[in-house]
């Protein structure tokens, strides 16, 4: 395997045809004056708009760019990981290739990266999202937080910095449902963030619909942690105490009141059976959450399958 590469900056790409010669360029305009030996591996997942010659394209015109085809749509942190195994770079930062996280930002991370830190995230400041997006992003940060005890405030951020000892730990990792951000945190001995430019979508739409953003909810609450079970063995705790206590006050308000203001509560309990129906929903619902990640890890299927690999710099 080849040595030698500094930084490797992995890009997932999805149906971003009209962002992609400004990508490159801007990337390597950054990458070219910093001093540093670099490469740029393009993931194209699937991608049904053009984006796949363009990024076979690149890879033939540039030396320091590697495309990698992946043969269907995986999602993009199936796609990181594509990149993160063809990466060579001691350093290995990840960008999204909308624009909106800048790539003129990436000497920020590696001037963070001189610390002798681990994972460097970022936090986007003035963020040009919908209001929905920044609700739904403060809403699992926080909760992220709370699961796994790592005080980072913006894991939706793409544009994040990994030294290879954490990128090469992730690797071996073979769980389908994950997250990058939490699961290279729970390698890291240091991190930091730090804040970063976040631009407004230019060309293109944003790939994440209200779906698979709820998606995306489910595997950050249960790639790495058993919290939402045990937050369901407390819900179901408090539940069946307010329970016991509002039986044991209808047992006493019939014997004070007698038996006519007791069979007026009768809809009261019927409210009470609809909460635990709908408890018991919840929990089988966050139980099979759980059970199709373990069919899914014990099948041990690839992530991923790649369909080429372009470099002009193994051509030569």
């Amino acid at each position: 395997m080849k040595q030698g590469i500094n930084c490797s900056l992995v890009i997932p790409v999805f149906n971003e045809a009209e962002n992609l010669d400004e990508l490159v360029e801007r990337c390597l305009a950054v990458c070219k004056p910093s001093g540093r030996s670099f490469e740029i591996i393009l993931v194209d997942d699937g991608s049904t708009d053009g984006s796949t010659e363009k990024i076979a394209m690149a890879g033939r015109e540039y030396p320091e760019l590697v495309s990698v085809l992946l043969n269907r749509n995986y999602g993009q942190h199936a796609a990181v990981f594509a990149g993160l195994a063809q990466s060579r770079g001691d350093i290995v930062i990840t960008l999204d290739a909308d624009l909106q996280n800048p790539p003129e930002e990436i000497p920020k991370l590696l001037q963070a990266m001189g610390n002798n830190v681990d994972v460097v995230g970022t936090i986007r400041t003035n963020r040009h999202d919908t209001l929905f997006r920044k609700l739904s992003s403060s809403l699992v940060n926080s909760m992220v937080r709370r699961a796994t005890g790592v005080m980072m405030h913006d894991y939706g951020c793409m544009l994040r910095a990994y030294r290879r000892p954490i990128v090469e730990a992730m690797l071996q990792c073979r769980e389908h449902s994950t997250f990058i951000p939490i699961l290279a945190n729970s390698f890291a001995r240091t991190t930091t963030e730090i804040p970063v430019k976040h631009e407004p979508r230019r060309q293109g739409d944003s790939k994440y619909s209200l779906f698979k953003l709820i998606s995306l909810q489910f595997d950050l609450l249960t790639s790495m942690s058993t919290f939402p079970l045990r937050l369901l063995s407390l819900l179901g705790t408090v539940i069946a105490a307010s329970g016991m206590t509002f039986a044991a006050f209808l047992l006493i308000m019939r014997l004070v009141m007698g038996a006519a203001w007791a069979a007026q509560g009768v809809f009261t309990l019927f409210a009470l059976l609809f909460i635990f129906i709908g408890a018991q929903f919840i929990g089988l619902g966050l139980l099979g959450e759980y059970i199709g990640r373990i069919y899914h890890d014990v099948r041990a299927r690839p992530r991923y399958f790649i369909q080429e690999i372009i470099s002009s710099a193994s051509e030569q």
